[in-house]
């Protein structure tokens, strides 16, 4: 072990950043929180708005923290596998610059988030919240499935299952079969007048959110409404059709999830259950032990204390440096 056992977490996604410095010894010591999401340009995630953000937070972290030395960073970024070009290009010679860090992982939100819920052990992870992606690893490579966005994917997320169920109020609006008039009621309560809502919806930037502001009405209407109930059953399904495509199919993994989506509880925890037992029957239900901060901060640590074992991938965990 160096000097340079200090390191820096970061977990990056829609709603703003979290950063974490700590050591290998004493865990994370210090923590703040931006709300203010990193911006998307031409070349994708725009790493100069990221550092613009992130220099001032860990100076002040360092020295709250007392850590003199960061050896190593962990960037965990939502979007990174699509649109990390500039990161990978830009992020390892500013952070050498501005604080000498000479090892750093850029990894996918999806990778933290499977970190925080599992550590490094075989097994498969849906992460779901307003989309949906689900992660799998046998330590040798990473599997992923879906997290397409909303619009080509994101198969009963969030905003999947808010769309449904507004579908479902247009189609009770119209006279059309598969509709469910509870959730029009709901719908106007939320929306207004559902004639005025595709006016509300698809201009905004946020669209997804908005969609997804609808999920949990669709969860509370599911008990005594067919319609409803078989929107957050397929749900389910779809769910654990992605667990399955990345699970491992030997040894015994384990299987988490993690994200806001599951606090609809029992509506969509009893399917879901259900279906993953009828399609891994091999791996282990385990409760979430963290969420994707937590995983930056492991993958963090590890880094720092020269203990990493998951395996790389140019797309998801990309690792650049070396200890000194």
């Amino acid at each position: 072990m160096t000097d340079a056992s200090g390191f820096l977490a970061v977990d990056s996604g829609g709603s703003g950043m979290r950063v974490v410095v700590g050591t290998v010894d004493q865990g994370a010591l210090a923590r703040r929180e931006s709300r203010e999401p990193v911006r998307t340009g031409e070349r994708g995630i725009d790493a100069g708005h990221l550092m613009e953000q992130l220099v001032p937070m860990v100076r002040t972290l360092a020295a709250e923290a007392g850590v003199a030395q960061l050896g190593a960073a962990v960037v965990g970024a939502a979007g990174l596998a699509t649109l990390g070009g500039g990161l990978r290009a830009e992020l390892p010679a500013a952070l050498e610059r501005e604080f000498g860090i000479g090892r750093l992982a850029l990894v996918a939100d999806a990778v933290t988030a499977y970190v925080g819920a599992l550590g490094p052990r075989p097994g498969a992870v849906v992460a779901a919240g307003t989309g949906l992606i689900a992660i799998g690893t046998d330590l040798t490579r990473w599997h992923r499935a879906d997290g397409w966005g909303h619009l080509l994917g994101d198969c009963g997320s969030g905003a999947w299952i808010g769309r449904a169920g507004l579908e479902a109020a247009l189609r009770a609006h119209d006279g059309r079969p598969g509709g469910s008039a509870g959730l029009l009621t709901r719908a106007e309560e939320l929306f207004g007048p559902v004639r005025g809502l595709p006016g509300k919806l698809y201009p905004r930037p946020d669209r997804p959110a908005v969609l997804a502001s609808f999920a949990p009405h669709v969860a509370a209407c599911a008990d005594g409404d067919p319609v409803a109930a078989e929107i957050v059953r397929a749900a389910a399904r779809y769910m654990a059709e992605s667990a399955a495509a990345v699970c491992p199919t030997s040894g015994e993994p384990q299987v988490a999830l993690t994200g806001g989506l599951f606090k609809m509880g029992a509506p969509l925890l009893v399917p879901l259950e259900e279906e993953l037992s009828k399609r891994l029957p091999h791996a282990r239900r385990v409760p979430a032990a963290g969420d994707p901060l937590q995983g930056a901060v492991r993958i963090a640590t590890d880094l720092a204390a020269d203990a990493f074992t998951l395996p790389g991938d140019e797309a998801m965990l990309y690792v650049v440096g070396k200890r000194d």
